[in-house]
């Protein structure tokens, strides 16, 4: 079966695009957002509506409370589900978002790497980190090349998986399971630098004015200092707010501010990954993309 990924940074256009191609190819949605898996985070998460959806199926989309930790691991076996049912029903899918380990743990898979264990893990906390770090330069040294000896966390969990496995933590780590039979076309969209940190300060700004500061204030009043431990731009800055920590004024523009960071470490993720096909919303119509991505599936 043939799954196609349409990812980019936020406000970039994902959506609109999504949605045309989905009626195009008959194909079911998948969001890959991080925030978007989130029951009553609608505005500050640009969810999709009833309207926008235009009848194309949506799936991963309100699943949690708002006050859950949720993991890639969790979001890769509940797409997995969803592809295996689909794959019965002879359906496409387009998986869209912008948050890269959704989408990479569907698209090249996650590495099982073997559950924490507490004996061994206490063992290994009542160690200094030289000590540590000196046993995994002798299991793996390929491992310890790539984690700094001061980062006693990181070291401590690639010890634990060579001492589990009695594998190398740098082989383990890179092995794979991708858990679904579907190809995927990965194609990324972007804009020009300043016309994208433009719309996403007006982005911002419409959502102050449909309500942002009002559904903030209202889940913030009913889960309180809970729905801080997600952490999610729009959110975490009028809860400051509302902490009496800064201005309304202050707090739009930080929200602003960090949705333009948050965009540039997207494309840089995502640039980070060749087998992306780019295509500039400032350079070529929605039109023309979507024919040329109607085009490569067919030779997918």
């Amino acid at each position: 079966m043939k799954g196609l990924v349409i990812a980019g940074p936020t406000a970039v256009g994902k959506t609109a695009l999504s949605i045309k191609l989905a009626k195009a190819m008959k194909a079911d949605i998948i969001s890959a957002d991080s925030a978007q898996i989130y029951k009553e985070l609608d505005i500050g998460t640009a969810k999709v509506t009833q309207e926008e959806m235009q009848g194309v199926k949506h799936y991963m989309i309100d699943n949690e409370l708002p006050i859950k930790k949720y993991s890639v691991g969790e979001y890769q076996r509940e797409v997995n589900n969803i592809l295996s049912k689909k794959e019965k029903e002879k359906k496409d899918v387009i998986i869209t978002g912008g948050t890269g380990l959704y989408i990479g743990s569907v698209t090249e898979g996650l590495s099982e790497l073997p559950a924490s264990d507490p004996e061994l893990r206490d063992v290994l906390m009542k160690k200094e980190s030289e000590e540590l770090y000196n046993e995994l330069v002798k299991l793996d040294p390929e491992a310890a090349e790539t984690i700094h000896p001061n980062n006693k966390r990181r070291v401590e969990r690639a010890l634990e998986v060579c001492l589990l496995t009695g594998e190398k933590f740098s082989v383990v780590s890179k092995r794979n399971i991708k858990g679904n039979n579907y190809k995927f076309l990965k194609v990324a969209l972007e804009r020009n630098r300043e016309n994208l940190y433009e719309r996403i300060n007006m982005r911002v700004d419409i959502m102050m004015d449909a309500g942002l500061y009002e559904e903030v204030e209202k889940v913030y009043k009913k889960y309180g200092e809970n729905l801080e431990k997600i952490n999610i731009i729009g959110y975490s800055e009028i809860i400051r707010h509302l902490k009496g920590e800064c201005t309304l004024l202050e707090a739009v523009e930080l929200i602003k501010r960090n949705s333009r960071r948050y965009a540039k470490r997207q494309f840089t993720w995502f640039k980070n990954d060749t087998s992306y096909i780019w295509y500039n919303l400032d350079k070529i119509s929605e039109e023309e993309i979507a024919a040329d991505v109607l085009q490569r599936l067919k030779n997918l």
